[in-house]
């Protein structure tokens, strides 16, 4: 299954309010968002039957769609009844959605006001994103040659498909010269993020993150945050500049995909992998199983 295109799986897509087959779910090759970058997404994941923070992820979708100018046709109610009804329809339990919003074909060119908006939603058995064994060791990674843009010109409190151009780029060139991911920074020099996940360090028990004002806030890395409050570390969130590196001792990273994945290099800076990190690697995966009811 993990090998196989995309467009030739089977199944079911929720696609403008109806289910149809997968291989039906297509567009026109003039769609405006294909041209310019008019889509917005989100990354979801379910464990045994739930989706995890669905309500969040929806509400994101509708303000990244808000942000890009368009606005989707469905309430946040009927976006995450759809994706629910959509894991049942695919009969997966641990899974992975993607929900996906567009403007149409109607119009060509910048302008494009009066083309439909469009919404779809995805769903596949996806396992880990990065290597289970490797993983657990801590990835590799790297440094990026583009940096995340400044807020003024791009809007990149979205999560717009256009901003993961230089995260595609950028992930290339990483995995050519044998690592996992690529460390990006934001405009000014200052440490951001990896190419689909936020970025965490540990220096004497205290947690470092950099400030989430030039690149997406994620939803993981709101509730890894949580967790690592409720557990009592100290969390700090700050300006992190690259020469800062080699004092830190732990680092991992976060995200729906990446879930919380521990870092053992940046571009030739070694951490071990240690307490706080699998604490929180551990605190995530327990937090995202699904609840039981308690008895009366």
């Amino acid at each position: 299954m993990a090998s196989e295109p995309f467009d030739k799986r089977s199944g079911w897509i929720w696609y403008d309010g109806a289910f149809v087959p997968w291989q039906d779910a297509q567009v026109h090759v003039l769609t405006h968002g294909l041209h310019y970058g008019s889509c917005v997404f989100e990354g979801e994941r379910a464990y045994g039957g739930e989706i995890f923070k669905l309500d969040e992820h929806t509400a994101r979708l509708k303000e990244s769609a808000r942000l890009l100018d368009f606005e989707i046709p469905y309430s946040e109610d009927e976006i995450s009844a759809a994706c629910r009804e959509l894991l049942t329809r695919q009969k997966l339990t641990d899974a992975y959605l993607r929900p996906v919003a567009w403007r149409g074909s109607d119009m060509m060119g910048v302008s494009a006001q009066a083309n439909q908006i469009h919404l779809a939603i995805a769903a596949w058995e996806w396992p880990s994103y990065f290597d289970p064994a490797q993983r657990l060791k801590g990835i590799r990674i790297g440094m990026a040659k583009y940096r995340r843009p400044d807020p003024l010109t791009a809007p990149s409190t979205s999560k717009a498909a256009g901003l993961y151009m230089i995260c595609t780029i950028s992930k290339h060139a990483a995995e050519r010269e044998g690592y996992a991911d690529a460390l990006m920074l934001d405009w000014r020099g200052r440490v951001a993020e990896c190419t689909g996940a936020n970025v965490f360090f540990v220096k004497d028990g205290v947690i470092h993150t950099p400030e989430a004002d030039a690149f997406l806030n994620g939803i993981t890395r709101q509730t890894v945050m949580a967790l690592a409050k409720r557990r009592g570390f100290e969390v700090v969130e700050r300006a992190i500049m690259p020469e800062e590196l080699p004092s830190f001792d732990e680092c991992f990273i976060t995200g729906t995909a990446a879930e919380v994945t521990p870092v053992s290099e940046i571009a030739g800076q070694h951490f071990q992998p240690g307490a706080v990190t699998t604490a929180l690697l551990e605190d995530y995966m327990s937090e995202v199983q699904p609840k039981k009811a308690k008895a009366a």
